[in-house]
């Protein structure tokens, strides 16, 4: 038995709403739920800041995103790929 403790990275897709700071972008990722006792669906957006280390992305990008080690004192996400 080994003693490594494995972690899994949450992953996200969202879309990018903003790219004014330098290798930092924010992205909205917006999901839906349901309300438990009147059965109704509602959006759930949440705003993240992304590493994005070559200034790839650009405004109203899909992209895919992951954990990382806290970069800054917002940024704990680093960019994967540029989905759209």
């Amino acid at each position: 038995m080994s003693d490594i403790k494995t972690t899994q990275q949450r992953n996200f897709e969202g879309e990018v709403v903003s790219v004014k700071e330098s290798k930092t972008i924010h992205v909205v990722v917006k999901t839906t739920k349901m309300h438990p006792k009147y059965r109704k669906q509602y959006i759930i957006s949440r705003k993240f800041a992304v590493h994005d280390e070559h200034s790839r992305a650009k405004l109203g990008n899909l992209v895919t995103f992951v954990e990382c080690r806290p970069l800054s004192k917002t940024k704990r996400w680093t960019l994967v790929n540029i989905v759209k």
